[in-house]
């Protein structure tokens, strides 16, 4: 008999946008929108360094359907408490052409502290993500899950890539928000560590020698989660849509369940060297799902849409037992109609009017709601 996999709960957090509907730029709502929230979610918004970012983030979620049901009422009321101050909000991975030097930084000790020490490489921050945090308890083996499932990580962002302009140029990537978030120390891939123990040391080591206050200042695409018992996922653009969002979330705990899977029966995957995992994440931000990535199995390069087609079948045995079946196969709407950076830029090439690309950010960020 089949043994049944364990609930590999989810946590989400999403970074909006909120734009003036004036001007189309990024627009400081004062903590108004953020103070608004509280009185209806309490802990599950924040607001992040630059006041013109709201951060949203679910209850502990049973399964997918759990997710999309907060991220989509969580996007609904931002929504509502913007709409409230006439301001709206969008969903992309960095804005198509505000400054960062006209943002300005939210007053709270945590972000001084990290202004203090980053200067420019954190004012210039402007960036907005999706994580998506899956449960596992034994942190042992979530380190070797960890270690296994950065192999993945370039598939994955690179369905999410929604960031091709910067300061109002067209960058040439389809993520220009990795290129913005490397100026930050502690960033990119995690490496490969051989026990839990080495792994905490590391952490500790860190924090003794004053680099780091606390191990949250960790900031790698994929962390074993210092406080919680999860693996955290932060390589992601952040979405247009709650159904790309809820697909990538979906693929995300799949992978998790499946290398699960292969761990309990002595199965583990293979570990890939880091730096050929780095050449596969530079192409996911450069072409994002409409170039080539390198199969390390065959040693030559194939298109990226069938690896992520190959990923598909590989966590296809998980998919049906995590209940997420609909929710991955909006991958193919994705392969089809391209990533919101492909979105992005056909509406640029049509109007060549970046305010026109910030109204199909904002329209897009309700649809489905």
């Amino acid at each position: 008999m089949t043994k049944k996999l364990p609930i590999f709960t989810l946590g989400v957090e999403e970074e909006y946008q909120i734009i003036d509907p004036v001007t189309r730029d990024l627009r400081s709502h004062l903590s108004k929108i953020v103070d608004g929230a509280k009185v209806i979610l309490n802990e599950q918004v924040k607001a992040e360094m630059h006041q013109s970012v709201v951060e949203v983030g679910t209850n502990i979620c049973k399964n997918v359907k759990e997710a999309r049901e907060e991220i989509t009422f969580l996007r609904k009321k931002i929504v509502e408490l913007a709409d409230k101050q006439g301001l709206l909000v969008g969903g992309a991975g960095t804005h198509p052409f505000s400054r960062w030097q006209d943002q300005a930084i939210t007053d709270d000790p945590r972000y001084h502290n990290i202004v203090n020490e980053l200067q420019d490489a954190a004012r210039s921050n402007l960036i907005f993500g999706m994580h998506c945090h899956v449960g596992i308890e034994n942190r042992e083996i979530g380190l070797q899950l960890m270690n296994q499932a950065c192999y993945f990580l370039p598939h994955i962002f690179a369905l999410s890539t929604n960031s091709p302009f910067w300061e109002g140029r067209q960058t040439g990537y389809k993520s220009f928000r990795t290129k913005v978030f490397d100026k930050f120390p502690r960033t990119g891939l995690p490496e490969y560590f051989d026990s839990l123990q080495s792994y905490d040391n590391f952490l500790d080591t860190l924090v003794q020698t004053n680099c780091i206050d606390n191990p949250k200042k960790i900031w790698w695409d994929l962390r074993l989660h210092p406080f919680y018992d999860t693996i955290e996922f932060r390589i992601c653009d952040m979405s247009l849509t709650v159904d790309e969002t809820m697909c990538i979330v979906a693929i995300i705990q799949a992978v998790v369940a499946k290398l699960y899977k292969l761990t309990m029966a002595n199965t583990s995957f293979n570990i890939y060297r880091l730096a050929l995992i780095k050449e596969n994440k530079f192409r996911a931000a450069r072409y994002g799902i409409r170039g080539n990535m390198i199969d390390f199995g065959l040693k030559k390069e194939v298109p990226t849409c069938e690896l992520i087609l190959e990923l598909l079948e590989f966590i296809d045995d998980v998919v049906d037992e995590l209940g997420s079946r609909d929710e991955i196969n909006y991958v193919h709407n994705i392969l089809r109609d391209g990533t919101g950076a492909a979105k992005q830029l056909a509406i640029f090439e049509q109007t060549g009017d970046l305010t026109k690309v910030v109204d199909f950010i904002t329209s897009e960020f309700t649809k489905g709601l």
